[in-house]
């Protein structure tokens, strides 16, 4: 087997250098006994990106800056200073992009919508640019067979939304979410059948309100290198305009566009497994708050129209309360729950008495841990938060099917990155990649067949792109991209993907 993976990667050499895409037809791949037949009819396979990770164009045709375009610009914040100006130039190769993920027989793409390259100000006047980008794109990937899956809001805020009002802090981002997702329905709806409203919305509140390494970088000078903030109280008023944001573009796609349109729309919702470092009832219990404060501070609204009990008992008056008619709109407010997961930490109970501080990471009154008894989770990938524990994504995808009524579930995000530096070579040949999909996937199959209602699984990420913190340092990429020409090369991975991706002749 080894020799088998050598030769593969020579082949996948031969295959960038000179373009010899036959050349890798006669090699197999361990698959683990995965392949498409192996899931249910209609199940969908695809891979994920986001607009400011992967367009370009960031200050170009009319796109105003989100807030990420103003916290690149600081040094010291991007690894190596890097920012998403550039990128990957999707807004320049999407064809060349969608191509590449039919030839690997891919389903879908999960793509976001840049809101200011929609809305400059954020309101009000229209980038008509901005939509004929985004109406080539959805044309082409039909074209081509390829299944658009559009997100609304992946981290961006428009600047002038902070700059006006404070963007999230204020109730007012509620109603300018809500006319910018309606504008999208109108004028995508009509081909887009599957919306998300937000990508992530609790790493929004919490990197960026609670220790402030993400922007608008707001926090408590006890947490973070913040000027600003209060990790208190702001994470937790985020949070629920977030949630209220949601809620108030589900209701007027359902009201207005649902029916006519026939799609469906949910949410992103990310979630790490914690598991008890030791099976006392007191890291039982530490691992049980970690969840809620995790996965439960958005589904458990979602879901019963409240949160969870924990976090009302800890937060007390620090966490708002939703009204009657809030709570009416909250509830049951998607049609799809899109899990993002990569992960799995020990959890135990703190040894010593908590600071006197509050903030949200501090509410849980938990501890991480990467190893019992001196053996490792699992194998770290570049990204120092990132283990591979493919056991995790078993539990995940079974807590949420027995806690939260068995939802329909697309597990959207999944990956693993490696170091950006790698030689082009040691790149391509990326085998613990095409182990870690293989593994994870294997325990995705297993929940569905213990019954999780899963329809859809979404790779991160189709491209090496930029990487948030991580600038260009890191790649997780299924192709490999050269960033001096932008030229695009599949990694083994891709391969993987594209063997286990196969239809069988009727």
């Amino acid at each position: 087997m080894k020799m088998l993976v050598i030769s593969l990667s020579f082949t996948l050499l031969s295959i960038a250098l000179h373009g010899n895409a036959n050349a890798n037809e006669q090699q197999h791949f361990d698959t683990g006994g995965l392949s498409r037949d192996r899931f249910p009819d209609g199940f969908v396979f695809g891979t994920a990106a986001s607009a400011y990770q992967v367009e370009g164009m960031a200050s170009q045709d009319g796109r105003g800056p989100s807030i990420w375009d103003a916290f690149v610009k600081i040094p010291g914040h991007i690894a190596k200073n890097d920012t998403g100006e550039t990128s990957i130039d999707q807004y320049h190769h999407y064809k060349e992009d969608v191509d590449l993920m039919q030839m690997l027989n891919f389903d879908a793409y999960r793509f976001s919508i840049s809101w200011s390259r929609i809305f400059p100000n954020g309101t009000g006047e229209v980038n008509w640019k901005g939509v004929d980008y985004y109406n080539r794109l959805i044309d082409y990937m039909i074209e081509k067979g390829i299944i658009p899956h559009a997100n609304l809001y992946h981290y961006d805020l428009p600047l002038a939304l902070q700059e006006r009002y404070r963007g999230l802090l204020n109730r007012q981002v509620v109603k300018d979410f809500g006319d910018y997702a309606e504008f999208c329905f109108k004028r995508f709806g009509d081909r887009v059948k599957n919306w998300m409203t937000f990508n992530e919305p609790r790493v929004v509140a919490a990197l960026g309100f609670d220790n402030g390494v993400n922007p608008p970088n707001r926090c408590s000078k006890q947490f973070g290198n913040c000027t600003h903030g209060n990790s208190s109280t702001e994470p937790y008023i985020v949070a629920h305009h977030l949630i209220l944001s949601h809620a108030e573009a589900v209701k007027r796609y359902r009201q207005k566009y649902q029916a006519k349109q026939n799609g469906r729309i949910g949410i992103f919702l990310d979630f790490v497994w914690y598991e008890p470092l030791t099976r006392s009832l007191a890291d039982n219990y530490a691992a049980q708050r970690a969840r809620d404060f995790h996965i439960g501070w958005f589904l458990h609204p979602l879901v019963y129209g409240e949160y969870p009990r924990t976090m009302q008992k800890i937060v007390r008056e620090r966490l708002p309360k939703f009204t009657k008619s809030e709570v009416k709109s909250v509830k049951n407010s998607f049609d799809v729950l899109c899990l993002n997961h990569y992960t799995s930490y020990y959890v135990y109970n703190p040894r010593l008495p908590p600071p006197n501080v509050t903030g949200y990471q501090q509410d849980w009154n938990a501890v991480f841990a990467y190893e019992r008894n001196g053996i490792p989770i699992g194998r770290r990938a570049h990204s120092p938060w990132l283990y591979e524990v493919p056991w995790g994504m078993y539990k995940v995808v079974t807590y949420v099917k027995e806690r939260y009524g068995n939802p329909n579930i697309i597990l959207s995000e999944n990956g693993m990155d490696d170091p950006g530096n790698l030689t082009f070579p040691e790149a391509l040949y990326d085998v613990n990649r095409v182990n870690f999909y293989r593994s994870y996937l294997k325990e995705l199959k297993r929940a569905m067949d213990d019954g999780a209602n899963v329809k859809g699984y979404f790779a991160w990420s189709m491209f090496d792109n930029f990487e948030w913190l991580l600038g260009y340092t890191s790649r997780f990429g299924l192709i490999y991209v050269d960033y001096n020409d932008l030229k695009r090369y599949p990694k083994l991975s891709a391969y993987w993907f594209k063997q286990m991706l196969e239809r069988k002749n009727p």
